[in-house]
């Protein structure tokens, strides 16, 4: 079976005006069989009846009345297809300035945005726009769908002049993959099917993009995060909810939030009955051990792995209300399954979503983007958005007419606003360093990453991680060796080798590596690291490309003759009881970027191999060539 067969990948569409979204997504909707023959016929009428001949597939997703009679999309339309590696969700959101706030709602769950341009207007400041939203909102892929290239006769260097406007205007977002297609919606060039126009571009077609983008890129499998919805007392005390992010099994030790009361869990169940394990997205009913007081609104997490427990946070705002924002109201603030009393008492800067710049303002507009502080009148239970995008977001309602007026996005706890007063830089990036990592990554000569080896203990993590870091130094890269074994004399000395302990060894690791990758830094982590989900949830920390992970393999009976540490006679004797390959499990990765053969090549070569790939994948500048 296709790995991607039972994948859902979420998209959205944005560009602007008469860019041609809506007709690429009938595009998409036709050329993958995806439109019912009824339908056909009646978007054929209503070509036939604006004077059109064929089919305008624009109509397949612009439904409303008032969009057909215009001509342009209005509001958010949602449509469905599939191909056999992938289902989709599109969300084709409008691209007149006025309704930013209807693109928020329709980007705040993808996985990938589609950002149109067209050919022969190039880069407008819509353009921009939508893909500062894009970044705001942490999608993790970005396609920019150069469109009406048939109207340009395809020319090459209209496109590169695109690209090259596009890319300089990015480097100042957190995005993380970044891809350029030259395409003709109208006939179809590039969209589903590679056309013979461009035999200057080698690259794939949207859809294939789409079909092979990485899904788990932007989301938290492994923070336990379960929102309480409601109890249920039939055949004893139950706490229903949605798992918003992470897994939960029974046996595990727990906490409930705000209160901080523990307990253990005792089953979960669904509707078809018990399971071992549930994760996110999963409708589960949760029983503990022990009668505790917990309601709707209240958090289950794990005890070890907390989120921050608060009445203040930093958020990013857009202000989606027809009257200005009013910071002598008292909204309520809807997160997750809680609600509560806010206030919004400080309004940072406003963000200028055509040039980044942040001005001083007095009140947000409908559409504004803005960086604000919030206090509740009760404890939240939140993540940074950029972290866990359930726990990171919220909306504002007016407590007078119930309606939504803003969707907001949790930066971290609150910043004093001398802090803010003294920032010079107007990159929205920023995210606490006072000089960008782009700056950093300029000054140095190369791209940050986090190179993450991982395997058996014994198989050679440590020996590759010190050569390369050698390797680079003596390049003249900024580097940083965060080795497991040094740690355990400091930063994670109070863990164990359980399970929970392994895991919260790598979420540490994971911390300073990031801190060190913001500071422009090649990281080495070399760690055995032994489950997937930790690994995956530290490359959801960073951008796109900058997470390697290097599979270090190694036949267990060869590490076991090496036994450099004296690990494996320790197990044998019992003093271990948990040692990874031997009495506890090892998740090999199942799609490393490299993988190093310990046991069959030299460490130089291992080292060698680190460099080509820091090279070909474009960490390594060129003053740092072969």
């Amino acid at each position: 079976m296709n790995e991607h067969e039972t994948e859902l990948l979420r998209l959205t569409t944005a560009g602007s005006v008469d860019d041609g979204k809506s007709t690429l997504i009938g595009r998409l909707l036709l050329d993958t069989g995806s439109v019912p023959e009824d339908q056909l016929a009646a978007v054929e009428r209503a070509t036939r009846r604006r004077g059109g001949g064929g089919v305008d597939l624009s109509l397949l997703t612009d439904g409303l009345r008032a969009e057909r009679e215009q001509g342009i999309t209005i509001d958010v339309a949602y449509r469905y297809f599939a191909t056999p590696r992938r289902k989709f969700i599109i969300a084709d959101t409008p691209g007149h300035v006025q309704y930013t706030r209807n693109m928020v709602t329709g980007a705040s769950t993808a996985d990938l945005a589609v950002v149109l341009v067209d050919a022969g207007r190039g880069v407008l400041p819509q353009s921009r726009r939508h893909g500062f939203i894009a970044s705001l909102l942490g999608i993790p892929h970005v396609v920019v769908a150069v469109n009406k290239m048939d109207t340009v006769d395809w020319d090459a260097g209209t496109f590169d002049a695109i690209v090259a406007e596009y890319r300089d205007f990015a480097q100042r977002l957190e995005i993380g993959s970044l891809s350029f297609v030259p395409v003709s919606a109208l006939h179809g060039d590039n969209v589903a099917v590679a056309g013979g126009n461009a035999p200057w571009y080698d690259g794939p077609t949207l859809l294939h993009h789409l079909e092979n983008a990485h899904v788990g890129a932007g989301r938290n499998r492994i923070d336990f995060r379960f929102p309480i919805q409601y109890v249920v007392r039939s055949g004893g005390r139950g706490l229903a909810g949605r798992v918003a992010s992470g897994t939960v099994s029974p046996g595990e030790e727990v906490a409930i939030l705000p209160a901080g009361t523990r307990s253990r869990v005792r089953s979960v169940g669904t509707f078809d009955g018990p399971v071992a394990e549930a994760g996110a997205g999963d409708s589960v009913v949760v029983t503990l051990e022990d009668e505790v007081d917990a309601g709707r609104g209240d958090m289950l997490v794990r005890r070890m792995n907390l989120p921050t427990v608060a009445t203040e946070c930093d958020a990013t705002i857009c202000w989606m209300g027809d009257a200005p924002l009013d910071t002598g109201v008292p909204y309520l603030m809807r997160h997750t399954t809680r609600t509560v009393r806010a206030r919004v008492t400080s309004l940072v800067y406003r963000i200028d979503v055509d040039t980044l710049h942040r001005e001083r303002v007095d009140a947000l507009g409908t559409n504004d983007i803005g960086r604000v502080e919030i206090t509740t009148a009760s404890p939240l239970c939140f993540d940074p958005y950029r972290i866990n995008r359930e726990t990171g977001s919220f909306v504002l309602i007016d407590p007078f007419t119930h309606a939504t007026v803003a969707a907001g996005m949790i930066r971290a706890g609150v910043r004093s606003a001398e802090e803010e007063r003294t920032e010079a830089s107007p990159n929205v990036a920023w995210e606490g360093w006072n000089v960008p990592r782009a700056e950093r990554e300029r000054r140095n000569g190369h791209r940050a990453a986090v190179v993450w080896l991982t395997g058996l203990p014994g198989a050679g993590k440590t020996t590759a991680a010190r050569a390369l870091e050698r390797e680079l130094f003596r390049m003249g890269c900024s580097t940083m060796l965060l080795d497991g074994d040094q740690l355990r004399h400091g930063l994670t000395g109070d863990l164990g080798f359980s399970a929970a302990d392994r895991r919260e060894n790598v979420r540490r690791v994971g911390e300073v590596a990031s801190l060190f990758f913001q500071q422009g830094s090649i990281v080495l982590c070399s760690l055995v690291s032994p489950f997937r989900a930790d690994r995956d949830r530290v490359r959801s920390m960073l951008p796109e490309g900058s997470f390697i992970e290097v599979h270090v393999e190694c036949g267990v009976e060869e590490c076991r003759r090496r036994d450099p540490k004296g690990l494996y006679a320790r197990a044998e004797r019992g003093e271990i009881p948990e040692l990874t390959g031997v009495s506890s499990p090892y998740e090999a990765p199942e799609r490393p970027e490299l993988v190093l053969r310990t046991d069959l090549e030299s460490a130089e070569a291992s080292v060698a191999r680190l460099l080509r790939h820091l090279r070909e994948s474009g960490i390594l500048g060129n003053r740092h060539g072969a």
